[in-house]
């Protein structure tokens, strides 16, 4: 049996209004397959939703969009995309305007609905995109909730590359006589067969110096790197910038606006290696993807087919290498006879094996550190740095204060500073100088003596200030000494009397 684009089976079957289950590998035009049905279903111009697309993640969110946006651009369909990370009130207005086609992640979905903004008794046609990966996320029980909110009279599509038990009883209990699409072969290879894979048996330690060398293959494109953990992923990503290579880190401990400046880069070429956990290998539709690696072992053989169908998209070809440490032989070993791959047993391989370079198109000679002469003008900028860098180019740090203002100016040249005051200040005793007042000596020294002597404390000290060109400031205290009340002077003679009496 040949195998055929999912959207030329499932279309006829969609357009006809009937529920489908699709499966197919990734990169195979799922999306165009609902997609298409769904705007040609729907009614235009509404003031409720007429269809729902629920999607696992932010990012297949926003990709889902994008592509109903441009496939209905003609027919003015209105599409809005809501998804945690993002502030509710654009969201909540542009429901109350109306939309025609509502994309999100589930939770974000059961908030607006529990808050009576989202309304979806007149959504006729229902999509669920990448099942299986919702319910590895545990979004399970939230998309049972959403479809009983939704009227039963409705046309459902679920699509996805694996097709786990849990779902199938999904589709069993809410999809009506559902028509199973399967664009490819039963016999074949689940992996995608149109990129040339790679295993080697790798160590740890050498791993960062493999992939930097792997990065100055020759024909490298973009390229995405996988781990397992977030923490494996900021690290290798600070490693490979600090080596030359214009790279940025995505995972979940990333806020929403991080994760999309630095995808928004990725696909815009100003930078080249996206360091990623699971969160992008899912529905991540990237142009001109060269290479993906997997900096270590996969936790399954869906993770597998997953992380190298981010290369190879849409009759492309592409290159997926994956480094197995010795502790990962045993877990290796299960994915390679579930896919039936012919890599039981990897070559135990180092940064400097000849085998490595060959296989690669790695040019003889070449080092872990990219020369300085091909280096990105962005080396060294991470996601939290890459503020509107696919649409202005400009950088914005993290801080929102005055000085990082200036640096989104570009061309004015350095900071502007606040001038300094040049403030000079003199002591004066008596409206004149210190040095005065000793100068004359006699007569002030003897209004002091006397000052002393009727208990007034002789501190009328004043301060001068001079500010540029204004007038001089002049400021003249003076303290007396009291006691119950009275002057110095008057209490100590009342005192002297009664001790006499």
């Amino acid at each position: 049996m040949e195998a055929f684009p999912i959207q030329e089976l499932a279309l006829p079957i969609a357009l006809g209004g009937h529920d489908i289950i699709g499966q197919a590998r990734t990169g195979t035009g799922k999306t165009l397959a609902f997609g298409v049905a769904l705007l040609q279903r729907i009614t235009h111009g509404g003031k409720k939703p007429q269809a729902l697309v629920v999607a696992p993640t932010r990012e297949l969110a926003l990709q889902v969009t994008d592509d109903l946006l441009v496939a209905g651009g003609k027919l003015g369909t209105r599409v809005l995309s809501v998804y945690g990370g993002r502030a509710y009130e654009p969201q909540i207005e542009a429901l109350r305007e109306g939309v025609d086609v509502v994309v999100g992640t589930p939770g974000r979905l059961l908030d607006l609905v529990k808050q009576r903004h989202l309304d979806l008794s007149q959504v006729g046609v229902l999509v669920l995109d990448e099942a299986d990966r919702m319910l590895d996320l545990g979004f399970l029980p939230d998309i049972e909730r959403i479809i009983e909110r939704v009227p039963a009279q409705r046309q459902t599509m679920m699509f996805s590359a694996t097709m786990p038990g849990e779902i199938v009883a999904l589709s069993r209990k809410y999809l009506t006589r559902p028509t199973n699409v399967r664009a490819e072969s039963h016999a074949e290879s689940e992996a995608t067969p149109q990129v040339a894979q790679h295993v080697f048996q790798a160590h740890q330690m050498d791993k960062p110096e493999m992939v930097a060398r792997l990065l100055q293959a020759e024909g490298r494109g973009l390229t995405m790197v996988f781990c397992q953990t977030k923490r494996a992923c900021d690290r290798v990503a600070s490693d490979l910038v600090q080596r030359g290579f214009d790279a940025a880190a995505v995972h979940g401990d990333l806020g929403q606006g991080q994760r999309e400046r630095a995808l928004r880069a990725f696909r815009n070429g100003k930078i080249d290696v996206l360091v990623a956990t699971d969160v992008a290998a899912r529905g991540l539709d990237v142009d001109d993807v060269t290479h993906v690696v997997n900096f270590e072992c996969p936790d399954s053989a869906d993770t597998y087919v997953h992380r190298i169908g981010r290369t190879g998209r849409a009759g492309k070809e592409g290159v997926s290498v994956t480094l197995i440490d010795w502790a990962d032989l045993t877990r290796w070993k299960l994915i390679n006879s579930t896919l039936d791959l012919p890599f039981a047993a990897p070559e135990e391989t180092y940064s400097t094996s000849e085998h490595f370079f060959a296989a690669l198109g790695i040019p003889a000679g070449t080092k872990g550190k990219l020369p300085k002469e091909q280096r990105g003008e962005r080396a060294g900028l991470d996601a939290e740095e890459l503020e509107d860098i696919g649409e202005t180019g400009k950088t914005r740090s993290r801080e929102r204060g005055g000085r990082d203002r200036d640096r989104d100016r570009g061309d004015e040249g350095e900071r502007t500073r606040r001038p300094r005051r040049n403030r000079s200040r003199s002591r004066t005793r008596g409206g004149k100088p210190v040095e005065g007042v000793a100068a004359d000596g006699g007569k002030d020294a003897a209004t002091g003596t006397k000052q002393a002597d009727a208990g007034i404390v002789p501190a009328p000290e004043t301060v001068t200030t001079a500010e540029g060109d204004k007038p001089a400031r002049t400021r003249t205290r003076s303290r007396r000494r009291t006691r119950n009340g009275k002057p110095m002077a008057e209490a100590t003679s009342e005192t002297a009397e009664a001790k006499s009496a």
